[in-house]
């Protein structure tokens, strides 16, 4: 299965949006933001992306995103979008479903989810991603990051008790494919790596050249 896990957050930035989950008003039903299929299987609470809350602290959490290199190396990201904060409480979850591969926002290449509360704080809740032939379920710490490909199914499983706090959204990459994703990812590791352990060489150069090269000529 084709994805990244990093921790994003720190404890102080956790801290200030773990009190979105007490702003009553600002909160809706998740259906409002879902497809037809997917409005059928999907039970959480939104907080509204026009509400001011939203705006500020989505804007934050994009930036600390967009400067990760790491994540920058992994999803190649041309643009985050539709990014909303949802809430799972008891009895709360999100059907097997696929995401849209084309948004009002732009188009959704890679998915992500990142946990802002801690999983001792509720039970069940896991993140489950289906590729082709194997099943794997996410409850990861309080300010880590999952990126995958939207081309997989995945669900929530539902939360039985607690409270569930998360944020999701979109990358549309510079590259659509896969396949292609990895190989520069895994050209640009081992770069790094050899710079890393070697500094600068005649060697290096070369493997830099060929992926920005390959990245110009695969990326849109």
């Amino acid at each position: 299965m084709n994805y990244l896990t990093n921790q994003l957050l720190n404890s102080e930035e956790l801290e200030i949006l773990g009190n979105l989950s007490k702003e009553e008003l600002f909160w809706e039903d998740g259906k409002e933001t879902a497809g037809k299929y997917a409005a059928k299987v999907k039970n959480n609470l939104q907080l509204r992306r026009d509400s001011e809350l939203s705006k500020k602290f989505s804007s934050l959490i994009t930036k600390k995103i967009l400067s990760n290199e790491l994540i920058k190396s992994f999803a190649l990201p041309k643009k985050i979008h539709g990014t909303i904060f949802s809430k799972s409480q008891k009895g709360m979850g999100y059907g097997c479903h696929i995401d849209n591969p084309y948004m009002s926002t732009g188009r959704a290449d890679l998915s992500f989810t990142i946990f802002l509360n801690s999983k001792e704080n509720y039970d069940g809740g896991g993140l489950i991603i289906e590729s082709f032939n194997s099943e794997e379920k996410f409850r990861l710490a309080a300010g880590e990051i999952i990126i995958y490909p939207s081309t997989y199914l995945h669900s929530v499983e539902e939360v039985t008790n607690g409270e569930r706090l998360v944020f999701i959204g979109w990358i549309e990459s510079y590259i659509k494919s896969i396949e292609e994703r990895e190989y520069l990812f895994d050209l640009d590791a081992a770069a790094r790596s050899l710079l890393a352990k070697y500094g600068r060489s005649s060697e290096v150069d070369l493997i830099f050249k060929s992926y920005s090269n390959l990245l110009r000529r695969l990326g849109s």
